[in-house]
């Protein structure tokens, strides 16, 4: 098992046992060792650009997407130029190890001058991170000036993370949605629903996969498959116990197992990641991609990784979404800088170069309602390639399930699956 996996396997299995032996109602709990006095207010904005100012901030994102590591660069010139802080990207692979590492910090007391300053978060490791009093332990986020941009009246998915409340404690970033693609050339219409799917992938054998798990759109996909074969949605939404949750993740084990043999290398082998499996459709070893974001195979198309003829779909029971955070852990030794690139993400201008599928593609947070003419205009000027799907055929969102779901599926296709 490669080292990251294992890393990753002993966070969620601790996790999965938090779960399961402890009662689901945690307690946000915030070491009290952290004064008040060294957490920057952002109601006081003019006093955060001045601490900011001449600070480096540390920020631990996923790295294996070329285009959205260009993006954090341009991030980092207009925050050094604008406001004096100095950005500096630590790639990962896994964010569980982010949070591993501050939880070491945690327990080692260092309550200052962590080593991480902002995080790129999801769900599952911001449900553990709060739980954890790992995060900084008051509603910041709210108070960023850009904030009141966002659409959070009619986004759910911008105070409900994984079912779980975000209350200020992160800050919304980009919003996401699974979603499928091909090439029409060589695959003329795609299978749109669990059944066919199954058919087509022992009809094509060789010719589907999916990344492996923990990686969150190897997650992602077991929860999409559970969607549609589990006889009782409001499970999902909830912590179940032992026996519940191997009840209803039993049709998706027996689902895996009878397509696993008909996958790319026999399911021997998985995708890392989303770059990886649109390398593979690319490279003509796959016929069927999938990703997080709607405009990413607009962008492939538009960096010539993938042909004109490719095209996205979506599963006919609606598909997973949510949206993508930046968090500031407790200990971070930049606060305030990290406030300063939370909110210039949170930007007009920020967000539609995000949106813009000539640079990554990815959906934004911001309500146009709230822009002023000039700020729609950066959204305006935007236009969408043919592998785009609008709004309406993208369909119905499903909600995340609860964080816990995340963490026990990952652990259970590791002991399953994992060894192969």
């Amino acid at each position: 098992m490669h080292l990251s996996a294992i890393r990753s396997f002993v966070v969620n299995i601790v996790h999965l046992a938090r779960y399961f032996l402890i009662s689901a109602t945690l307690v946000f709990f915030v070491s009290p060792a952290i004064a008040a006095e060294h957490n920057p207010d952002p109601a006081d904005w003019d006093s955060v650009l001045a601490e900011a100012k001449g600070q480096e901030v540390f920020w631990h994102a996923w790295g294996g997407a070329q285009n959205i590591n260009a993006y954090i660069a341009w991030v980092g010139q207009q925050v050094q130029s604008r406001y004096g802080v100095k950005l500096t990207q630590v790639k990962v692979s896994d964010t569980a190890n982010v949070v591993a590492r501050v939880l070491a910090e945690q327990q080692a007391g260092r309550n200052e001058g962590g080593a991480v300053d902002l995080v790129w978060i999801n769900g599952q490791n911001f449900s553990a991170m709060k739980h954890q009093g790992l995060l900084l332990p008051y509603a910041w986020s709210t108070s960023l000036p850009n904030y009141a941009l966002t659409d959070f009246e009619n986004k759910p998915v911008l105070t409900s993370d994984f079912t779980e409340p975000v209350q200020g404690l992160e800050s919304p970033w980009g919003t996401a949605q699974l979603t499928f693609y091909y090439d029409s050339a060589t695959l003329a219409s795609p299978p749109k629903n669990l059944a066919d799917l199954e058919s087509w992938i022992r009809e094509n054998p060789g010719r589907f996969t999916y990344a492996a798990p923990p990686n969150f759109i190897g997650t992602t996909f077991l929860k999409q498959v559970l969607y549609g074969l589990i006889e009782d949605r409001e499970l999902l939404f909830s912590t179940p116990d032992r026996q519940t949750f191997e009840a209803a993740t039993a049709p998706l084990w027996a689902w895996l197992d009878r397509i696993h043999p008909d996958l790319w290398r026999s399911g021997k082998v998985f995708a890392a990641d989303t770059t990886h499996l649109k390398t593979l459709l690319s490279d003509n070893e796959i016929d069927i991609a999938m990703t997080f974001n709607p405009g990413e195979a607009s962008s492939a198309v538009n960096e010539g990784l993938l042909p004109q003829t490719t095209r996205s779909f979506v599963l006919d029971y609606g598909s997973i979404g949510n949206a993508h955070f930046v968090a500031i852990p407790f200990n971070a030794n930049a606060r305030a800088g990290a406030m300063v690139v939370a909110n210039f993400l949170l930007s007009p201008e920020a967000q539609a170069r995000k949106s813009d599928e000539e640079i990554w593609g990815d959906p934004t947070v911001l309500a146009m309602s709230k822009l002023n003419a000039e700020q729609r205009r950066y959204f305006s000027e935007l236009t969408s390639g043919a592998a785009t799907l609008d709004a309406a055929e993208l369909g119905a969102t499903l909600s995340e399930p609860d964080a816990f779901w995340s963490t026990a599926l990952d652990a259970e296709w590791l002991r399953r699956y994992g060894g192969q």
